[in-house]
């Protein structure tokens, strides 16, 4: 509500109203969001030493979000020392392919006639040259050029495929669909080897195999499943034997690669044969609640955040890694934002438990308040009390359990560091009991009438074989010794005032 007093007041001199300069959509200094930058003029009319400033507000017609601002002022000459006149902006943050309705006023408003200055502006898609070099519409893939090569080889039957990665993508689907198949009734069973990566189609009978359609479909930060896919279309005269090879070379950086066929059949029927590395064929996501205990406790959330995403394919919500857009919203409207999405979907929410998060627990129900370095020196604050501020009276509710995981890596912190209401589920111990966690995190039951579903390379003695494991172990163990040699350090991470 930015209703003025001086609104309220009956003027003799009424201003008229102001006057548009420009409305322009561009980048922001710092180059990390689109912004809507609005600019007007004051007119030259007798009120002028009426007024008393203008307000500027914008609608979101997608969210219906607003954002209202006023400016203060008195000026006495209609224009400024460079003969211009008076003309005031202002850049508002502003989401790609959204319309906004832009409203500028003059106060007080006069009580017999409006002059109220209207427009509307859509802001283009992120692969507009006027936002594409943004940091968000980067972290949907506008920059992202895949240089496609394929080629069918006619000798070896091979399909070669290459291609260029992306900063903000570190998982990609690759599919090829062929429009003339011929299948037999029964099923082939399809293995598939990472690295180099071979599907073998022996039972069935290809014939006339002369046209393909590449796809890749990334997996940005921002867009997550929803990403812009590349097409290339191949095409060969000769008949394909029974046996390919795709070969995908993406340089010197670690991707996770899934590989799915698409046959469409001469019957018209469509058979979609998925295959994901570590029995992942659906990606999940995941928002992280963690309190900042200590430097190193930091560096293990993140790296395990890492490990989440780069070994299980998942995608991970992390107030660190989406520091610019929760700095926009704020922690409560950033975390509702999330909650919101999660409850619409199978994704979960993931408590880990520590020492700050039982102090701060405790602090939020009359103890002493905790004030801790890292929320100190970190530029977006704790989120963890907000989190437990909205979470917790959900969380007590039973038909909510499902959404909600607590762990806590017992490395480093003990089941004592479970708050009370997080104590009527079940608890996990990381990483001794992960693959449990990342069966939750699937929905899937790891036990099962007559056999016990295992996922390859999450166990407690397998996790760290892979580059991201292996970097979480190695934050794990540091922080173990760090307190063995430090065993008062979380009363030296307590601060007196959050100052």
């Amino acid at each position: 509500n930015t209703m003025h007093s001086s609104w309220l007041l009956m003027q003799h001199v009424t201003p008229a109203g102001p006057e548009w300069d420009s409305v322009q959509v561009q980048t922001s200094k710092d180059g990390s969001v689109p912004v809507v930058n609005v600019s007007w003029k004051l007119q030259s009319d007798a009120g002028l030493r009426a007024i008393n400033g203008s307000e500027i507000n914008i609608r979101d017609e997608t969210t219906n979000q607003s954002v209202c601002e006023q400016i203060h002022f008195s000026v006495y000459d209609m224009e400024n020392s460079k003969q211009e006149r008076w003309t005031f902006s202002l850049a508002v943050v502003v989401e790609p392919e959204h319309t906004y309705n832009i409203t500028v006023f003059h106060f007080p408003e006069p009580d017999f006639r409006d002059y109220r200055i209207k427009t509307q502006t859509t802001v283009p898609g992120c692969k507009d040259p006027r936002i594409k070099n943004s940091q968000l519409c980067q972290e949907n893939g506008s920059l992202w050029n895949p240089r496609i090569a394929a080629a069918l080889s006619d000798k070896k039957d091979l399909i070669n495929v290459e291609f260029d990665s992306a900063e903000h993508s570190e998982s990609y689907l690759v599919s090829i669909q062929s429009g003339s198949v011929n299948q037999q009734e029964n099923r082939t069973r399809l293995n598939v080897t990472l690295g180099c990566v071979s599907f073998h189609l022996s039972q069935y009978e290809v014939t006339s195999l002369s046209h393909f359609i590449l796809q890749i479909q990334p997996y940005f930060i921002g867009c997550k499943n929803n990403c812009e896919s590349a097409k290339k279309n191949i095409t060969r005269r000769q008949n394909l034997s029974s046996f390919l090879d795709i070969s995908l070379m993406t340089g010197s950086r670690s991707i996770k690669i899934c590989l799915v066929f698409l046959f469409i059949c001469c019957r018209k029927r469509l058979t979609k044969v998925s295959f994901l590395s570590n029995a992942v064929q659906e990606r999940k996501r995941v928002l992280v609640i963690y309190s900042l205990d200590h430097r190193l406790y930091k560096n293990i959330v993140l790296k395990f955040s890492a490990f989440l995403a780069a070994k299980c394919g998942t995608d991970v919500v992390l107030d660190l890694l989406d520091s610019t857009r929760l700095g926009v919203l704020g922690s409560i409207q950033w975390l509702e934002w999330h909650k919101e999405q999660i409850e619409r979907s199978s994704d979960k929410i993931l408590i880990l438990c520590s020492r700050g998060v039982q102090a701060k627990w405790r602090a939020m129900c009359g103890g002493k308040q905790v004030f801790l370095r890292e929320d100190a020196l970190s530029p977006i604050g704790d989120t963890l009390t907000p989190s437990l501020t909205l979470l917790a009276p959900y969380f007590i509710r039973s038909a909510s359990f499902e959404k909600y995981i607590v762990a806590y890596f017992d490395d480093v912190c003990s089941e004592e560091d479970i708050p009370s209401p997080f104590k009527i589920t079940v608890r996990y111990k990381l990483m001794k009991q992960f693959e449990e966690v990342f069966f939750r995190i699937l929905n899937t039951e790891k036990h099962e009438p007559g056999r016990v579903k295992q996922i390859s390379g999450l166990s407690e003695d397998k996790y760290h074989e892979c580059p991201s494991g292996g970097a979480l172990r190695d934050a794990i163990e540091a922080f173990r010794k760090y307190q063995l040699e430090h065993p008062y350090w979380f009363q030296e991470e307590l601060l007196e005032r959050s100052e």
